[in-house]
């Protein structure tokens, strides 16, 4: 995900990565699980595993690892989640994705009638919201599953009536963006690409 990132970044950065699931055991990342409906996060262990977890559980480690992070002098610190999260207090710059994304779409948005959301699991749709003051659909189609095209497609085409679709999990590619796009035939906007373009907005 990183590599692909600074791919699309203009600006020459020398990056560090640190993850809120570094060093810990399958098990205690099994402990990490949602139960039912609770809010969740998706993301992708290092080697290529998805793994759902609380939001809930993740909130304070994430805040900790960002006080940690914010202590190391970096230029900028850039959130690879599109999650809803407090409101940090760091003394580094910071780019959350969730603010930038959806500021982006819903500028864009202006005279749709709905805007579409993809997410990666179903079960997020029902804690999310909606994207500003725009009336917001959902579908999911994880960015990590094996062979996601099918579901993916299916996505695009449930999606189809609404005025933008935003691709809402870093872990969406360009290529996927590109099938959600075909089957739509909407305009799709990637959260990568809008993170590369804050970092370059915020270190070029």
């Amino acid at each position: 995900m990183v590599p692909a990132l600074l791919a699309a970044v203009q600006t020459t950065v020398e990056a560090h990565e640190f993850g809120v699931l570094d060093g810990l055991d399958d098990r205690t990342i099994a402990a990490l699980a949602p139960v039912a409906d609770e809010p969740r996060l998706v993301s992708r262990r290092r080697d290529g595993r998805q793994v759902v977890m609380r939001h809930a559980a993740v909130e304070p480690r994430l805040a900790a690892l960002l006080a940690d992070i914010d202590n190391r002098g970096l230029d900028l610190i850039v959130l690879l989640c599109t999650g809803r999260f407090p409101a940090w207090r760091l003394r580094t710059p910071f780019i959350e994705p969730q603010h930038v994304v959806d500021r982006f779409a819903e500028g864009l948005a202006t005279g749709a009638p709905s805007i579409g959301v993809m997410l990666p699991d179903p079960e997020q749709v029902h804690t999310f919201g909606p994207v500003g003051t725009r009336p917001t659909r959902f579908a999911a189609a994880s960015p990590y599953r094996p062979e996601p095209d099918a579901a993916l497609r299916a996505a695009g085409r449930a999606l189809a009536d609404t005025g933008l679709i935003v691709m809402h999990c870093i872990g969406y590619t360009e290529p996927m963006r590109r099938i959600v796009a075909q089957e739509s035939g909407r305009p799709v906007l990637l959260a990568r690409r809008l993170v590369a373009t804050a970092i370059d907005l915020l270190l070029a």
